[in-house]
Order: C-alpha cells, then structure tokens, then sequence
C-alpha cells in the first residue's frame, strides 16, 4: 500500500503514468541512486525523462512527501530524507559484498543455479519490481538461472485489516479497494513476466504460487535461498493518501520499502543466532503456507 507499495490509480488513464514514475523514484531512493540528503532532479527535467505532464510529476512527488520520503521547499526543489537500510547481523567476512538494500541480494540471489525465493508481505510491489529487474538481466544474458521458485504469501481479501484506513471512516472501502487494486495489478505483472521468461526459453523452470492467509502482516520476510532471510517491521504512520483526483484521505498506513530490514544468514553452525533465526522463518513460513493459506492459482 502506501507503505512504499501504494500508489493512486486515476479514473483518466493517468494512474499507470503516475503508477510509473513512483515507482522508479522509489526504488532510485532505495536502492541508493538519490542518497539521503540529496537533491531530487527538478520537475521539468523529470517530465522530460519520463515522458509524462509535470502535473503527474508534481502529483507524484506529492504522494512521495505524504508517504515521508522526501520534503519540499519553496524555491530550492525536494531532498530525500528517508531510504531503506539493511542491518545485516551476518559478520563481514562470510560475505565477498556487504549489500545495503534489498537490490543487491535479490541480485546475488539470482546468480545461482537455482533460486528460491519465499515472501511473506502486504502487497508484492516491491517484490514485482525486483522481478521485473531481474528478468532484464536474464535476457540480458547476464544471469542464466535454470530454475526459479517463487512463493508469496498474501493477506486474504476477505479480512479486515487495521490498516490501510481512514482515521475518520474507518470502513471506507476507497482504501480498502486501492490496496486490492495494488496488489491485483502487480500479482497479475509478476505472473505475466515470470511466464514471458518461460515462452521465451530463458529460463527451464519457473513455478510462482501464490496464496492468502487471514493475517494482518506486521513484518514483511524475503527467503532467500533457504539459506537468507530479510525480516522487517512495519511502520504504522498517518497520512494523507491521494485515492484519486478529487479525494485525499487521512489514514493509518504503513511503509514497507522505507522499513528497516535484518539480515540474517544461515552458517555452518546451526545453533548460531542466524542459522537459529533463518530455520524459525523458514518453520514459521511453512507451517502458514501448509495449514493456514488458501491457493490464489499458480503458474509454472
């Protein structure tokens, strides 16, 4: 949702422009391309590399403000005041890199053989743009993986979640159907690039399974692997959330691409603080997957 995983959907079309850009203004904060405390590109230079009005770039940076990434003044453009951080409790030299965002170990993750990939989150967002990213590279012929599986679980349509909502109308089914819309949408590109990668021949094997559980999440998980997991809490803020251009709604909601994420790595040690945490996410994931989620189709 607004969590870094919501954006507006407009009744005119513009919603998939809009959609676009803050997106990719996102992920360049998170993954280190505007730095905490720098400048964002001015607007006119923004609608120029994007092809898009400076009224969506406008609107866009607005929402970006609302959701804490950036501030604006008057007369000297919008600096970045929030990005994503890893803590990594893995030591140093267990790693020929240190990654500092999710990016590079998606990255390093899929320049294995074999990738398997477990995801435990609001909405897949954030996982959709780095499969997207991935699956460049793979055409790319910069990474030949021969078998990718994805697992994503989801929080069932049908509860009702304590956030996104509105302060004042708590059952206001604006907010509600936005984050179904977000999820939808990028579920459906997940499905879409994953079985391009398979029509194409690039990949041998591909499977993604999809399934929802009657759980509110209250941290977002990446199993990398089986031998990595990225573990982090959401934050619940208010603010304004832009449902479409006519209406904003004050809400509780949360951010998952600004939250802090853990990193922890399975060792040779399997009493180890990360060997102990990977193997209780891995249980805990499993034991939701088997006994409490309910499947949403697969595609392999």
């Amino acid at each position: 949702m607004g969590h870094g995983e919501g954006q507006q959907a407009t009744a005119d079309g513009g919603g998939r422009e809009f959609d676009r850009v803050a997106d990719e203004l996102r992920h360049r904060m998170t993954g280190g391309v505007y730095p905490v405390g720098s400048l964002m590109p001015a607007q006119r230079d923004l609608a120029l590399e994007f092809g898009v009005s400076r009224d969506t770039v406008q609107r866009v940076l607005r929402e970006l403000r609302n959701e804490g990434w950036i501030e604006s003044r008057q007369g000297s453009g919008s600096r970045v005041v929030k990005t994503q951080r890893i803590q990594s409790t893995a030591p140093k030299a267990s790693r020929s890199r240190q990654a500092v965002t999710l990016g590079p170990l998606i990255s390093e993750a899929f320049e294995q053989p074999e990738v398997t990939l477990d995801v435990y989150t609001l909405t897949s967002e954030t996982l959709d743009a780095h499969i997207r990213l991935q699956a460049e590279r793979i055409r790319a012929h910069a990474i030949v993986p021969q078998r990718i599986a994805l697992r994503m679980l989801l929080p069932s349509d049908t509860e009702s979640l304590p956030y996104p909502r509105g302060i004042d109308a708590k059952d206001d089914p604006l907010l509600r159907n936005r984050l179904r819309d977000i999820t939808g949408r990028h579920t459906d590109s997940l499905r879409g690039v994953l079985a391009e990668l398979t029509a194409e021949g690039l990949v041998p094997e591909i499977s993604l399974e999809v399934r929802h559980a009657p759980l509110t999440p209250t941290f977002k998980l990446y199993l990398i692997n089986g031998v990595e997991a990225l573990h982090g809490m959401y934050e619940v803020i208010r603010r304004p959330v832009v449902v479409d251009r006519r209406k904003t709604v004050e809400a509780l909601d949360v951010l998952g691409l600004g939250a802090t994420l853990t990193h922890h790595v399975r060792d040779g040690d399997p009493k180890s603080p990360g060997s102990t945490f990977v193997e209780s996410m891995h249980n805990w994931f499993e034991s939701v997957w088997n006994l409490l989620s309910e499947e949403s189709g697969a595609v392999r």
